[in-house]
């Protein structure tokens, strides 16, 4: 029966379908992706509100506006794409509620990136390594070292092992496919406005905000999954929790800095630490063990653990409907 935030039913079987697709082939590419419209609407909402803020209190009320039109609009516009589906056609509607679940996830995608850069460093060195990287991080790559590039994609994972996967799960097992794409979009506005610089700081202010909200327990679930995952690989699934609830803070995210350090007492590797974005120097404190620095097999044991935290994570999810719903 329809659910409190869901005007349709979600048959849990559908889940497992999206699961493996995205497993299988990865997030898949065009300009029919979810995540894409949502950029494009982004950006369209941002240069209409633009000429309206003109002070920082402005630009604080048009961030909000673009938040509430982005987001609310995501929700109501997939609600509705869903619920007149499953009114004139069960098969589309089973099929729209596969495709918004595949293209939420990204587990293959995480894994084929974060390999090739392991793969590029070994075959053409640390500039192709670096080259690598710098698609999937947000930071200054041409001057890292060896240890740093590597250190930059176990990081990757672990922070994508919540926001790219157990946090879209989550929200999928409380509202549906409709909530699950409603959370996309608070992620998808965080990475295109939620920077502290001259253009977002202020803008941006309420689409960050949102998203350390909505990650704040995803986030905390990622790490003991990943802390879970880590004991049954036969990595060190005490020192993943021990390291988590030490440095989880050593991050200038609220979230971001508990999956890390949950990896990073995985695997035992010092995470974290000074970096540059766009040329600015940002000295961040370490996390995990002091001196020992990820390197290769690092980066393939966190795509392991992170494949198994996604897997405990569907599962859990595909109980709870199953069950509850």
């Amino acid at each position: 029966m329809p659910q409190f935030l869901e005007l349709t039913p979600f048959p849990p079987a559908v889940l497992v379908f999206a699961y493996l697709a995205d497993i299988l082939f990865g997030d898949p590419e065009g300009l029919h992706h979810p995540v894409r419209w949502i950029g494009c609407a982004i950006s369209g909402i941002e240069r209409a509100l633009r000429p309206l803020a003109s002070t920082p209190p402005g630009e604080r009320l048009a961030g909000l506006v673009l938040v509430v039109l982005t987001v609310g609009g995501v929700w109501v516009a997939s609600t509705i794409v869903l619920y007149v589906s499953y009114l004139y056609s069960t098969p589309t509607f089973y099929v729209i509620c596969a495709y918004i679940v595949w293209t939420s996830l990204c587990v293959g995608s995480l894994k084929k990136e974060a390999a090739s850069v392991v793969r590029a460093f070994e075959e053409k060195g640390i500039v192709e390594g670096r080259e690598r990287l710098s698609r999937i991080v947000g930071r200054d790559t041409s001057d890292l070292t060896p240890e740093g590039v590597m250190r930059g994609a176990v990081e990757t994972v672990a922070e994508n092992s919540s926001d790219g996967i157990v946090a879209p799960l989550f929200y999928l097992a409380l509202g549906g496919p409709a909530l699950m794409i409603a959370y996309k979009a608070v992620n998808t506005l965080d990475s295109m406005v939620g920077y502290k610089n001259e253009r977002y700081l202020n803008f941006g202010r309420a689409g960050a905000r949102l998203d350390d909200v909505a990650n704040f327990i995803p986030s905390r679930i990622s790490g003991l999954l990943i802390a879970v995952s880590a004991f049954f690989l036969r990595y060190n699934g005490l020192g993943s929790l021990r390291v988590m609830s030490r440095d989880g803070r050593n991050h200038p995210s609220p979230n971001s800095g508990v999956s890390e350090a949950a990896m990073a007492g995985a695997l035992g590797v010092r995470l974290g630490g000074p970096s540059y974005y766009g040329g600015k120097y940002c000295d961040k404190p370490y996390i995990g063990h002091e001196g020992t620095e990820a390197d290769a097999s690092s980066v393939k044991a966190s795509i392991k653990v992170m494949s198994m935290a996604a897997f405990l994570m569907a599962a859990i999810v595909f109980i709870v409907r199953s069950v509850f719903f």
